[in-house]
């Protein structure tokens, strides 16, 4: 009984975080209800990144009021309380990603998703028209378990000189995201898991990981289950990405494999992504870079900020509203308009005017 309402409970949250490809797939219940997210810009280009989906929101006549916070690495102990506040009040959020400064005792990053118990991230790695890369044809959901793992944030000091890190591995946290990405998979018409782990050196922990991943692949026999250690992962998606199609695996893991995947796809501007548990929701862009190099020069590729935006409103019913977006986007790619990044000439401001041209024309 415990495990069919675990495996109802994530099953209706999954049926809410529905694919930015270019086709409607299985639908959230359509709502033209508005609704008051909360939008946070952190550093580097999160800010403009931020401007250009309200840009685009506008555009495509999305119901969205924002509950703006002006926040970043300078003044999150200031506003770390409001940002937890508003999300705990509006349930969904827009964020952009935090410098994590050595001044400032944890992430903050990570202290926000336990916090909330934002238990599963994932970022979604595929082409676009006219990107070149090494690749094609390669369409894959990275689903990363985010709350403990490396980033516990267990360190101490023994003795002097010798620091311990400790990882943790649980049944229960391990056995939500193993049945979280068969949820997945199965609402969104993929056919294979791949776990990703280190349990060949890391016995217990990673082993633990693996058996609850096997455990929950018995329930679902239609879809296909794999195994693949973690280095291995790592070239094969660098020689034949096509392999993949949702891969779950412990925190420390998801990162490396999600910026692998986002340069196999031509960079870290086109992943879209987020982070679900509970009633929560916060989007964001997958491989969480910060850009403070090219902040502020107009050189930022919105594409994936803008697919997080498309993202978010299927999650709350607005169904037309993120499917004309995402056609705006696909067509702004087909016809060429790329910014400097992914080969084109464009600036992230004249990318969002394209989107908002198509999506007004």
């Amino acid at each position: 009984p415990l495990a069919a309402a675990a495996r109802t409970s994530l099953a209706m949250l999954v049926r809410q975080l529905l694919r930015t490809a270019p086709k409607i797939g299985r639908l959230n219940k359509k709502s033209n209800a508005g609704a008051l997210v909360t939008l946070v810009h952190g550093d580097g280009i999160g800010r403009e990144l931020n401007e250009v989906v309200q840009k685009v929101f506008d555009a495509a006549g999305a119901n969205v009021s924002w509950d703006v916070i002006d926040a970043n690495s300078g003044n999150i102990r200031a506003k770390q309380d409001e940002i937890f506040e508003s999300i705990r009040r509006n349930k969904i959020a827009l964020k952009g990603h935090f410098r994590d400064e050595s001044v400032y005792q944890g992430s903050f990053n990570t202290q926000l998703y336990k916090h909330l118990d934002l238990f599963a991230n994932f970022t979604h790695c595929r082409n676009f028209p006219n990107v070149k890369s090494r690749h094609q044809e390669v369409d894959f959901v990275v689903i990363r378990e985010n709350t403990e793992g490396e980033y516990s944030g267990l360190e101490h000091e023994v003795v002097p000189g010798v620091m311990e890190s400790l990882k943790i591995i649980s049944e229960k946290a391990s056995t939500r995201i193993a049945r979280f990405a068969f949820e997945f998979a199965l609402e969104h018409g993929r056919s294979k898991v791949t776990a990703v782990h280190k349990a060949n050196i890391m016995k217990k922990g990673d082993g633990l990981f693996l058996d609850c991943c096997r455990r929950i692949a018995r329930e679902y026999s239609s879809i296909e289950y794999e195994e693949m250690i973690v280095d291995n992962t790592s070239m094969q998606l660098t020689m034949r990405p096509q392999q993949f199609d949702v891969m779950v695996m412990p925190n420390l893991y998801g990162n490396f494999v999600t910026n692998i995947g986002a340069g196999v796809i031509g960079g870290a501007g086109l992943c879209s992504g987020g982070s679900v548990g509970g009633p929560f929701a916060i989007f964001e862009q997958g491989s969480r870079h910060i850009g403070l190099d090219i902040a502020g020069k107009g050189l930022a590729n919105p594409t994936g900020t803008i697919l997080c935006g498309s993202m978010l409103l299927r999650h709350i019913g607005q169904v037309e509203a993120a499917f004309a977006i995402e056609q705006a986007v696909e067509r702004t790619f087909a016809d060429g308009v790329l910014t400097r990044d992914v080969g084109g000439e464009h600036s992230t401001s004249a990318f969002a005017n394209a989107v908002v041209e198509r999506l007004r024309g």
